[in-house]
């Protein structure tokens, strides 16, 4: 059995990590660049960093801090935000970035995923949704939750792996911050439907979220950023607790 991910994220505005509820209210919580030395020492799998205006704002990913995460960290490094052509791949990739998350320019331009795929290798690149369930659908949304597309969680997911998406980042944007537990039910529709990785993402408050998220909802690994960024719940002692649970994870 492959060993389950524990990977913590940095959301980053203006430079700074921030966390928020429901994708709103977003509060400034550390130096990103302390955030990601101290999860890379303490045993987490990978680091996403996500800067979450970029879309929005219509710029490019803050390169420079890239390459300040890259140079402290020794794990695997996904970067999204702002990305939208294979220029801006490069770039990142060159900066440090192991893995690149596209979001909205894939909905725009889902060609984008098939030639990030040839160019780079499906490996690089991560398909990240962010849906919340309207009437019984999961809908997906644009511009860091912003703007509501035509696109349904399931069936652009499965369009993502035939264009060569290596893994699906999947955010419920009612369980962000909350807390609660991820969207476990969704999750394990779409571990069945798809053949490649998913990354659970929204929801995560105690260490048995994370049992119920690779148990229920079948997941490949669980991001995420409130309960790190905290220290409410501690890498070390999360993959103890997990492998008391008979739940593979590297130690």
């Amino acid at each position: 059995m492959l060993a389950k991910r524990i990977i913590p994220c940095l959301d980053i505005k203006d430079g700074q990590t921030v966390k928020g509820v429901n994708f709103v209210n977003l509060k400034q919580v550390g130096d990103p660049v302390e955030l990601a030395r101290t999860y890379s020492e303490q045993g987490a799998d990978e680091l996403v960093f996500l800067d979450i205006t970029a879309s929005f704002e219509g710029r490019k990913t803050f390169t420079d801090l890239v390459k300040r995460i890259a140079a402290n960290i020794s794990i695997p490094f996904t970067v999204g935000g702002g990305i939208h052509e294979l220029s801006d791949v490069e770039r990142l990739l060159d900066a440090g970035a192991d893995k690149i998350s596209i979001n909205s320019a894939a909905i725009h331009h889902p060609e984008l995923i098939s030639q990030v795929a040839k160019h780079f290798g499906s490996q690089v690149c991560v398909l990240a949704v962010d849906a919340k369930c309207v009437d019984d659908r999961w809908i997906c949304f644009l511009n860091g939750g912003r703007v509501e597309t035509d696109k349904e969680l399931f069936s652009w997911t499965k369009e993502a792996q035939e264009r060569g998406a290596g893994e699906i980042l999947f955010t419920s944007m009612d369980h962000d911050g909350v807390q609660n537990g991820y969207a476990n039910a969704a999750l394990s529709v779409l571990a069945e439907s798809l053949s490649i990785p998913i990354i659970a993402s929204g929801g995560a408050g105690e260490r048995e979220h994370f049992r119920d998220v690779f148990l229920k909802g079948k997941a490949d690994a669980a991001l995420a950023a409130s309960v790190f960024h905290s220290g409410y719940i501690q890498i070390p002692e999360l993959k103890s607790y997990l492998c008391a649970q008979e739940i593979a994870v590297r130690l």
